[in-house]
């Protein structure tokens, strides 16, 4: 294999897609990005109302819906979808409950839910705003989806699970950015502000340069879904999805991304390369699918800065979610809102009295910004990059190999299985005794 020679995301990527986004901004031009009925609803400022649709009914796409309902402008929610029928009934009856006092916001009819693999294209089409909140294995499709039928969107991280859904994303941010499209990720740190009064002084250039990082999401074990009889393999692995990485990711991907994100965000650029360190020390049983329960990974940027990574999900063991960004003339203590220097004087405390709700801005921003004809986010090309970041380290923890940014995103590495039903065969299989494959450090390699 040629070996590659090294160049950041910014500099090479981009320009391939500023070629692309030229030709889209001439279609653009060309004709029309949205339908005369959806510039009248929710682009041009009206008083009209802008119609939502709910693309996965699990927990977070329920809060996710319930935070969109629960905005200012006039909003009601017209489809829902999903790949089963018990998770959007148990979804549409939680989004009644809460919205009680607001019963209008509510009007789905029963004509417009969606059940199955293919029901988001039909929900989709009913909306002029988008929230996809599926498992993330889907996240590609259904976005690409949303923007070629003009729709603003919010979607939850990751955006994807593997290069292929990555490359797919960033194609896709183009063509929603040519179109002028509002796209949020649920990356909610970019939306607290703690992280944003933080980050202003970092700019400031309270703590100096940054020399190193240090990001955490350790926890205790989380939920599990028991396989019954019923169940093609397709399906337990749908309801279980947190343990297949066509679906999850792993949870470096679909937990820890929030504070790689941070890493990224202050640094201003992504790693060119991770390396690291995982297993499978607890977490054994079938039940676990395929998923490691620890990873530690080096990310190391293009300035020779080291961000250093840890998850892990162990039982009765010190839990720990935070960043830590150190500099030349201080740290920054995330979680806690404070900024120190190398003395611990106290240089900067966050006033917890303004803390807000970061769920909740997502949404109250983006709809702000749509029912004022304001193109104002393009969130996309940010989550694609900070999924890329922890896909490549769980590349790194999985094969014991030092992942290259640029190689990972060129690799074409697709997990999805070759057809969406469940009768149809997922991308891995358990063996006799109910088991599934993992990955070996030393063993599982993704490039000679």
């Amino acid at each position: 294999m040629e070996k590659e020679t090294r160049s950041s995301f910014h500099d090479q990527t981009r320009r391939d897609f500023v070629k692309k986004s030229s030709i889209l901004a001439g279609a653009a031009m060309a004709a029309p990005y949205l339908s005369q009925a959806a510039q009248t609803n929710y682009f041009s400022g009206s008083a009209g109302v802008i119609k939502i649709a709910l693309i996965g009914c699990g927990g977070r796409g329920t809060g996710a819906a319930v935070q969109a309902l629960s905005t200012k402008q006039n909003v009601q929610l017209v489809a829902m979808a999903d790949a089963f029928r018990d998770r959007l009934d148990g979804s549409y009856n939680e989004i009644v409950e809460s919205m009680k006092k607001t019963p209008e916001r509510v009007k789905v009819a029963e004509a417009d839910k969606f059940v199955g693999f293919d029901g988001y294209k039909q929900a989709i089409a009913k909306a002029d705003v988008v929230i996809l909140t599926t498992p993330p294995g889907f996240r590609p499709i259904h976005f690409e989806e949303a923007i070629a039928q003009g729709k603003h969107v919010f979607m939850e991280k990751p955006v994807a699970t593997d290069p292929a859904g990555i490359a797919k994303v960033l194609e896709t941010a183009e063509k929603a950015k040519a179109k002028k499209l509002n796209v949020v990720v649920g990356l909610q740190r970019h939306y607290m502000t703690s992280y944003r009064e933080l980050y202003k002084r970092l700019k400031d250039g309270m703590i100096g340069d940054i020399t190193s990082i240090q990001v955490w999401w350790n926890q205790g074990a989380l939920w599990v879904r028991e396989r019954k009889p019923e169940y093609t393999e397709m399906e337990y692995q749908m309801r279980n999805w947190y343990y297949f990485n066509w679906l999850c990711g792993d949870h470096i991907v679909e937990q820890h991304i929030h504070n790689i994100d941070v890493g990224n965000w202050f640094m201003g650029k992504t790693p060119v390369n991770a390396v690291g360190m995982g297993g499978r020390a607890i977490r054994t049983g079938p039940e676990a699918g395929e998923i490691f329960d620890h990873h530690f990974v080096e990310y190391r940027y293009d300035n020779g800065v080291v961000m250093n990574s840890q998850c892990r999900h162990w039982k009765d063991s010190v839990s720990k979610v935070d960043e830590e960004i150190v500099g030349t003339k201080g740290r920054i203590f995330c979680d806690r809102g404070q900024i120190v220097d190398h003395k611990g004087k106290t240089l900067y405390q966050f006033d917890r009295k303004m803390h807000n709700r970061p769920y909740q801005a997502e949404h109250d921003e983006l709809f702000e910004a749509i029912a004022a004809g304001q193109y104002k986010f393009q969130d996309a090309q940010r989550g694609a990059e900070a999924t890329l970041s922890a896909i490549i380290g769980r590349m790194a923890t999985y094969s014991g190999q030092l992942i290259e940014w640029d190689k990972a995103l060129k690799s074409g590495i697709n997990l999805q299985p070759a057809k969406y039903a469940f009768d149809a065969p997922p991308p891995v299989l358990p063996d006799a005794s109910g088991h599934y494959a993992y990955a070996k450090p030393g063993i599982t390699r993704y490039f000679s």
